[in-house]
C-alpha cells in the first residue's frame, strides 16, 4: 500500500489551483470615467444618460448675431465635449450622432449639418485631451477642435445648405464673412469656455 508524500500532496493541490480559472473581483465589471473603455451596464447607462442629454439641449436653440435670425445656437454640442473628455472620442461620437436623431424627421440636412460639426468638434478635443489629461490638454484640445469645426461649418454650409434652403452656392458664399463665419466662431467660444469650466467637476463626479 502505498502512501502519497507531502509534497505530492502540495504539488497537486497547487495544479488543481492553477486549473481553476481566476474570479473577478466584484468591481471588475464597475466602469467610471477613467475606465479603459470597458462596455459595461453603467458605461451603456451614462452613454445613454449623456445622449438623453444631448437630445434635450438640441431643442433649446436661439439667435446669437444680430440681424441673423435663422443661424440658432443650441448647447448640445458642449454636452458632445464633456462626454468627450469624461468617455473619450468613442463617447463623442455616440453623443454627436444619437443625440440629433429627432431632428433626422424634421430637417435631415440641418441634422447633417450638426453631427458632422459635433463630431469635427468634439472627436479632435477628445482625443488630445485623452493622451494629456491635464488643463492644459484640455484647453488645446478645445481649440483644435473649434477649428476643425469652423472650417467643417463653413465648407459643410457652402455644399449642404443650397439643398435645402433655396440658395445658391454664391448666396452662401457671400455670408460667410458677415454670417457664418461670426455666427461659428462665437458658438465654438460659448461650447468652450463652458467645457472648460465643467468638465472637471463634471468628471469627478462620475468617478465617484
Amino acid at each position: 500500500m502505498s502512501v502519497s508524500s507531502p509534497s505530492n500532496t502540495s504539488n497537486t493541490a497547487a495544479d488543481q489551483a492553477a486549473d481553476k480559472p481566476m474570479t473577478r473581483p466584484d468591481n471588475a465589471h464597475s466602469t467610471g470615467v477613467a475606465d479603459s473603455g470597458r462596455w459595461s451596464t453603467k458605461r451603456i447607462a451614462m452613454y445613454a444618460l449623456f445622449v438623453a442629454l444631448s437630445m434635450a439641449v438640441s431643442f433649446i436653440e436661439f439667435p446669437i448675431i444680430p440681424g441673423v435670425q435663422w443661424l440658432k445656437y443650441d448647447p448640445s454640442g458642449i454636452v458632445c465635449l464633456v462626454a468627450g473628455f469624461a468617455f473619450g472620442p468613442a463617447g463623442a461620437v455616440i453623443v454627436s450622432v444619437l443625440g440629433f436623431v429627432p431632428h433626422l424627421f424634421t430637417n435631415p440636412w440641418g441634422t447633417l449639418m450638426a453631427v458632422l460639426v459635433a463630431l469635427a468638434l468634439s472627436v479632435p478635443a477628445s482625443l488630445i485631451y485623452k493622451k494629456n489629461k491635464t488643463r492644459k490638454g484640455a484647453l488645446i484640445g478645445i481649440i483644435v477642435g473649434a477649428v476643425v469645426a469652423l472650417a467643417v461649418a463653413i465648407v459643410g454650409n457652402i455644399i449642404v445648405t443650397p439643398f435645402y434652403a433655396h440658395m445658391t452656392t454664391a448666396q452662401v458664399v457671400a455670408l460667410i464673412v458677415p454670417a457664418l463665419l461670426p455666427f461659428n466662431a462665437l458658438k465654438f467660444t460659448i461650447h468652450g469656455v463652458v467645457t472648460f469650466l465643467i468638465y472637471k467637476p463634471i468628471s469627478n463626479l462620475l468617478n465617484r
